[in-house]
């Protein structure tokens, strides 16, 4: 049941948990439950997202990039006491998927500088091997040096804190934000380029596919000419789903132009009503207004039974770093009592859940899928058994028809 002091709406609650490296905690990796040798392994990621499976968590997100990490965003760094290197997301989601069965599996995928064919065709791939998990985050690079690894264009440095023409159109960020919109058109046309059921697979007849139930889908635009159709068939889905990252106007666009699924980063109560509001007024202008785009908030989270032992230990994290943490989104340091709070706060702000960030792993993790959510069970606010085989059904989204497909 409900607890009194935290009304509920009715619609379910959501968390996800965003997996990089050994935390997003530059030392986390130095902590003595970190696995600093298994960062490469496969079994390290499989108890991860075992481990959120356990806690009947909506979804996982892996991080993933063209450049070395960096403790600077916009360029790389020479650090050499920080994690450096990663797997490929989408890869280590494929490894991952056959050995789970509840759980939502989206990694992420760097659109700028890559084909929408590729990435189509892998998630694809990724949706028949989870039977139905799958997703895709997004992501746009504006890095120089992640550039210069293809050396088919040069991007212009973004400097975060200059006011230039980034949220404008015609600004260079803004071209890049419009690039990954057409590109999620082109991934999500492919999924429909065959018909669900274009496979015949009649071995009396000879008949294994009808090609007329193949389709050019024929996309021409400033950033991409692709003709179709896919050569993989239409994933279990029908469209996996489709998240992104916001943390201002341009990348709001994009959630309400494209995406199913948002990753914002509130500061507080407030704030998530006004990135709301802006992220739905978005949606109205793509015409999309109708549909359920889910908008999580982002949170990095150090969690312990003892609000002490968590502010001890980022502490000694970030004397370890040498500096303080710093982060996109907010950084939350308490129990996951206090942290239940705060998710439900957020919750009866508009936001259809949360995105956590654990500060270190396997340790937040756990805090997340042993204390979080007892907690909020107790509370009557998150489910306490998985009611859905797929991740659209987890998110309460219904399977789309095939464009294409004759009426």
């Amino acid at each position: 049941m409900s607890d009194p002091r935290n009304p509920l709406p009715l619609t379910p609650l959501h968390i996800a948990v965003a997996l990089d490296g050994a935390g997003w905690h530059p030392a986390a990796w130095r902590e003595p439950e970190a696995r600093p040798t298994e960062l490469l392994d496969a079994r390290y990621w499989t108890d991860l997202v075992q481990e959120a499976e356990r806690g009947l968590l909506d979804l996982v997100t892996i991080e993933d990039s063209f450049g070395l990490q960096s403790s600077n965003p916009g360029r790389p760094d020479d650090r050499t006491d920080q994690v450096r290197g990663r797997l490929d997301a989408v890869l280590v989601a494929a490894r991952v998927a056959p050995l789970t069965e509840h759980v939502g599996i989206v990694p992420t995928a760097v659109v700028t500088h890559t084909e929408p064919f590729h990435a189509s065709k892998a998630v694809a791939t990724l949706d028949w091997v989870s039977t139905g998990r799958a997703g895709v985050r997004v992501r746009v690079s504006s890095r120089p040096d992640e550039a210069a690894l293809f050396g088919r264009r040069t991007v212009e440095p973004f400097e975060p804190g200059r006011a230039d023409s980034a949220d404008t159109d015609g600004g260079p960020i803004t071209d890049l934000f419009d690039e990954a919109a057409d590109y999620v058109e082109v991934v999500r046309r492919l999924w429909d380029s065959w018909e669900d059921d274009a496979e015949i697979r009649d071995a009396a007849t000879g008949r294994f596919v009808d090609r007329e139930k193949l389709h050019y889908i024929d996309f021409e635009g400033p950033h991409f000419s692709v003709r179709g159709p896919s050569i993989t068939p239409r994933p279990p889905q029908g469209q996996p789903i489709v998240a992104a990252l916001a943390h201002r106007t341009v990348a709001y666009r994009l959630v309400g132009r494209s995406a199913d699924l948002g990753f914002v980063t509130p500061r507080d109560a407030a704030d998530a009503r006004a990135i709301l509001a802006e992220v739905r007024a978005e949606q109205a202008v793509a015409g999309r207004a109708d549909e359920t785009v889910h908008v999580l908030g982002d949170v990095v989270v150090f969690l312990d039974d003892d609000a002490a032992a968590a502010a001890d230990r980022k502490a000694r994290l970030d004397a370890l770093l040498g500096r303080e943490l710093i982060s996109d989104a907010r950084i939350f340091v308490g129990t996951p009592v206090e942290l239940a709070d705060l998710v439900l706060e957020w919750r009866e702000a508009g936001l259809g859940g949360v995105r956590l960030r654990p500060g270190g792993l396997p340790h937040d993790l756990e805090q997340i899928t042993r204390g979080l959510v007892p907690e909020l069970q107790r509370r009557g606010a998150f489910r306490t058994a998985y009611e859905a085989d797929t991740l659209r059904g987890l998110l309460g989204l219904t399977r789309p028809a095939n464009r294409y497909a004759a009426v």
